[in-house]
């Protein structure tokens, strides 16, 4: 068991045999009363999100998961396929299960595929990735006072706004907690 003040960002716990894991932790103390903890949670099943309120001192039920570091194959419309390097078994992973973090995965790279009893939960990304810009409009930089951004397409098809002296070809470093462009990588 694990108590509720613990689901932080990543944790996994299940609650009726369902599988979730943590995307968004809130603590709120209101005056004499209890406080409260408002997790939003992936069901690692069906990949909804669903948010989830506990009174602090509960508990809910841990799960250990096994990783698996998987090379990540390509997608389709409906899955994702990945390989291990050792057996060459294949694994499909439902779209709707990995939900956005598809969009970090770099074909041919490897990445963490998580297991609960021999069933696949998902993908666990790193905080950080770095990506290849392969579209973007010029950047005409004019009479600007403050930071100008233009977006761009990386190789996976996530579209980042990034700065304007970003060009097709140059890597750049995502933070894929919030989408959004941290620096410039070499």
């Amino acid at each position: 068991m694990i108590d509720v003040n613990k689901l932080k960002v990543g944790v996994t716990f299940t609650e009726d045999g369902t599988p979730f894991r943590v995307t968004k932790y809130d603590f709120t103390k209101m005056g004499r009363g209890h406080a409260t903890i408002k997790v939003k949670a992936r069901n690692l099943f069906s990949g909804a999100i669903e948010t989830k309120g506990y009174i602090s001192g509960n508990m809910v039920e841990d799960i250990l998961l096994d990783k698996r570091h998987l090379q990540y194959l390509y997608k389709d419309d409906e899955k994702a396929f990945f390989m291990d390097p050792t057996s060459f078994d294949q694994f499909e992973i439902p779209l709707k299960v990995l939900g956005d973090d598809v969009s970090y995965l770099v074909e041919g790279e490897k990445a963490w595929v998580l297991f609960w009893d021999e069933k696949i939960l998902g993908v666990e990304v790193p905080s950080s990735v770095i990506m290849k810009i392969i579209e973007s409009e010029p950047g005409a930089r004019g009479n600007t006072v403050s930071n100008v951004l233009k977006p761009a397409k990386t190789a996976s098809g996530l579209t980042v706004m990034v700065p304007l002296f970003i060009n097709p070809g140059d890597s750049i470093k995502i933070n894929t907690e919030t989408g959004q462009y941290t620096g410039r990588a070499n």
